[in-house]
């Protein structure tokens, strides 16, 4: 989830229900270095917990360190990520491509173990090609190098979204190890959720891009069927850009959020020209005011959402954030 799970989305996940949230990737080389974007992802709020950081790598000793900076920014998990697919990553010997390499995974997996109290759980991918069962041989030698958990998504790196995750391997898994497995991949209704849980034997299953810009997604997998009202919407996404603003620093918040105007807007809730004439205009405030006036009642909801919104420190780590922060 690079690029979309920032705080305000974390965040959101749990008021709408998720039992436990986590962070985009962390680079732990940017971590080792101070590069203060990436210290930036240890923004913590106090509503988020439990709360999972997600680091990558390739290098266990370095990986280590980072995952000690996780610990001490307050998260209740260190993640460690041997999914990703994408070529900036797989290129550097991280992501999906530590599936292939068992051994140095199994180092980085016991070096966090060793230098973290909190669990350590993995994220990963069937294999790297199509059709790859490199998961079910790894898997159990990750939990014996110390994984208190495992997450399956049985698409290959190849497949990146495409086609149908295969949760056949998901089942294998869940026999061959003794550790809580979670499901990953096309959780987007709970008539999904229920079958995978119920074939595959699963702990728990994770949802991603259905929750992009529709944390109504959560509450139905959790048996609440309900469609949003137009200011349900509206007031939910203007939350998001406020929360996302103050997080980013305006700037950077302005082009990251266009991405998530399609998919607060979709699924027929406002017309298609609306969803593009936000992405033309030139400040969120323009973009609030467009909301407000498309939807005039949500003025009130987000009145409610922000009284409802709790109050607490948000950085638990003292780290310069300023770039990242936006100043």
């Amino acid at each position: 989830m690079a690029g979309v799970s920032v705080q305000a989305f974390r965040r959101q996940g749990r008021r709408f229900g998720a039992g436990l949230v986590c962070s985009e990737m962390v680079s732990c080389a940017g971590l080792s270095h101070g590069n203060e974007r990436t210290l930036g992802y240890l923004r913590i709020a106090a509503d988020e917990h439990p709360l999972a950081v997600q680091i990558f790598g390739s290098e266990p000793e370095v990986m280590a360190e980072a995952a000690r900076m996780v610990e001490d920014a307050g998260a209740d998990l260190v993640d460690i990520n041997f999914g990703c697919p994408v070529r900036k990553v797989t290129k550097t010997g991280a992501g999906a491509t530590l599936l292939d390499e068992p051994d140095r995974a199994c180092r980085i997996v016991a070096a966090v173990a060793e230098a973290v109290d909190v669990p350590i759980s993995v994220k990963m991918r069937r294999g790297l090609k199509k059709g790859s069962r490199q998961c079910l041989a790894i898997g159990p030698k990750l939990v014996e190098a110390g994984a208190a958990t495992l997450t399956l998504h049985p698409r290959s790196a190849r497949q990146m979204y495409t086609g149908e995750a295969d949760h056949s391997l998901t089942a294998e898994l869940v026999e061959l190890v003794d550790v809580p497995v979670v499901a990953s991949g096309d959780i987007v209704s709970l008539a999904k959720a229920q079958s995978v849980l119920a074939t595959t034997g699963a702990e728990a299953v994770m949802v991603g891009r259905a929750a992009q810009g529709n944390p109504w997604a959560l509450r139905q997998i959790m048996g609440v069927d309900e469609e949003p009202s137009r200011e349900e919407v509206a007031a939910e996404l203007i939350l998001f850009i406020r929360e996302t603003a103050r997080e980013l620093g305006e700037h950077r918040a302005t082009g990251f959020l266009k991405k998530f105007y399609g998919w607060y807007l979709g699924r027929g809730r406002f017309p298609r020209p609306f969803k593009q004439e936000l992405t033309q205009l030139a400040s969120l405030a323009e973009v609030e005011q467009r909301l407000l006036a498309a939807a005039p009642g949500a003025r009130f909801v987000l009145e409610r959402l922000e009284d409802d919104l709790p109050q607490g420190d948000e950085i638990l780590l003292d780290l310069p954030i300023s770039v990242y922060g936006g100043g």
